[in-house]
């Protein structure tokens, strides 16, 4: 199976987090940004900051990680 390159991943991570990377063939990667950042968004929701950094990061892996 081909993987994908940029588009598509950066879409898909869009709306759900860690997606992109399964995507792409990352399955620890796509699994542990999920995991890590749903507790992480869990304990500090109140912030805004961490989740959006991670949302952010999640995105940006997602369209330029090989």
């Amino acid at each position: 199976m081909e993987r994908q390159k940029h588009g598509i991943p950066a879409l898909v991570s869009l709306f759900i987090p860690g997606l992109g990377q399964l995507i792409k063939g990352d399955i620890l990667k796509g699994i542990l940004i999920w995991l890590i950042g749903g507790v992480l968004t869990f304990f500090f929701w109140w912030t805004v900051i961490v989740p959006a950094i991670i949302y952010i990061w999640n995105v940006y892996d997602a369209y330029n990680s090989n």
